[in-house]
């Protein structure tokens, strides 16, 4: 559905002996900005925890009852590539803090945390001198950062039949 209704255009490509050759590809550039300035002024959406090996499609199906609506889901919460933009289920995040740091170096320092009471509860990175100061681990820092992208936001059924039929009026 979502490449389907999108308009053809011709690029010249060189091949291997260096003639020009015309093939045709969708243009995907002309749908983001209109779908973005439909989803900018959405006011109200609901919001939803990713559970390990949920992908969008999984998602779409569960939430709208269609797995072909997993592109509002990505557009809806600016998120383009699956690998790197959705949570990662513990047993990968494992691997890939292995491969960021050796697996020696899992539960090595990361860096240094301080939490400023007075200053609501607000935690800085610091140096290891600080007075209070305590090490947060490679796995740690990924672990956070995995879990930052496990809320995402989802649109109301009602909205997103108008931004579907938005989306569809625009290439007819």
């Amino acid at each position: 559905m979502y490449f389907s209704t999108m308009p053809n255009i011709y690029y010249e490509f060189t091949d291997s002996d260096g003639k020009p050759t015309l093939k045709v590809l969708k243009d995907i550039t002309t749908n983001v900005r209109v779908i973005r300035s439909v989803l900018e002024n959405i006011t109200v959406y609901d919001f939803y925890d990713i559970v390990d090996g949920e992908t969008p499609e999984i998602i779409a199906t569960k939430v709208y009852g269609n797995p072909l609506y997993h592109w509002v889901i990505m557009l809806a919460n600016d998120k383009f590539d699956y690998r790197e933009d959705f949570p990662l289920d513990y047993t990968s995040l494992v691997k890939r803090v292995e491969d960021l740091y050796g697996a020696s170096n899992v539960y090595a320092t990361h860096h240094y945390e301080y939490i400023y009471v007075n200053n609501n509860d607000n935690i800085y990175i610091v140096n290891s001198s600080q007075a209070g100061s305590y090490a947060v681990s490679n796995f740690e820092h990924e672990e956070r950062e995995n879990e930052k992208k496990r809320r995402i936001k989802l649109i109301s059924k009602p909205v997103l039949d108008a931004v579907v039929k938005q989306y569809s009026q625009m290439f007819e």
